[in-house]
Order: structure tokens, then C-alpha cells, then sequence
């Protein structure tokens, strides 16, 4: 991300989340600020992880078998990425997109 001259006395965070689904799964993340500007407050962060398995817990001992309790986890952490999408037909789409895959009802 990069915080240009114009961009005095803002502030900025650059957030970068990943999930990883199996053993074979590689991260390589670098959250990176170029920052131009003096006078601004800009931090990054990253995360990587897995499936919580306190979650996974929770919703098998509910009940939700471990394919479902899966798929339930995947949809919210994708979900919470997709809302900040702005541009409502685009993020309405790729929600389609989440609800077909996690054979949710619309």
C-alpha cells in the first residue's frame, strides 16, 4: 500500500488475513507500506492460521456434522472479506457465488 504525499494526517491499516484448508497449503505473505507522507498513523498486520478448532467444536457438539461445521467456517471467514466489497453488484454476485458453493438457502 502506498500513502502518498496528499495523504497528511490520515491514517491507514492494511490488514492481511489467510486461512489455510490443508496440509499441502503454502502462505507467503507480505503486508508492505511505502509511505511519502509525513504526519500520518499507518500500521499492516497478518494472520495466518487454521480452522479454529474451539468453533469446530461448538457447532459439532450442536449437532452439525464436521463437513457442515467446515463449510460453515469457510463461508464466514470468506463472508467477512466480501462485505467490504463497495460496488453492491460485485459483492452481490460473489455472495451468489459463497451461497451456491456452501449450499445455503437464498
Amino acid at each position: 500500500m502506498d500513502v502518498r504525499k496528499s495523504a497528511a494526517e490520515k491514517k491507514g491499516f492494511q490488514e492481511n488475513n489467510n486461512i489455510i484448508l490443508s496440509d499441502d497449503a503454502l502462505v507467503n505473505t507480505k503486508p508492505q507500506l511505502e509511505i511519502f507522507a509525513d504526519d500520518v498513523k499507518c500500521s499492516h498486520g497478518a494472520t495466518i492460521g487454521q480452522l479454529d478448532n474451539d468453533a469446530m467444536f461448538y457447532l459439532k457438539s450442536r449437532g452439525i456434522g464436521v463437513d457442515a461445521a467446515r463449510a460453515i467456517l469457510i463461508h464466514a471467514f470468506a463472508s467477512d472479506v466480501v462485505r467490504y466489497i463497495k460496488v453492491n453488484p460485485v459483492r452481490e454476485y460473489i455472495e451468489g457465488i459463497l451461497k451456491n458453493k456452501f449450499h445455503e438457502d437464498q
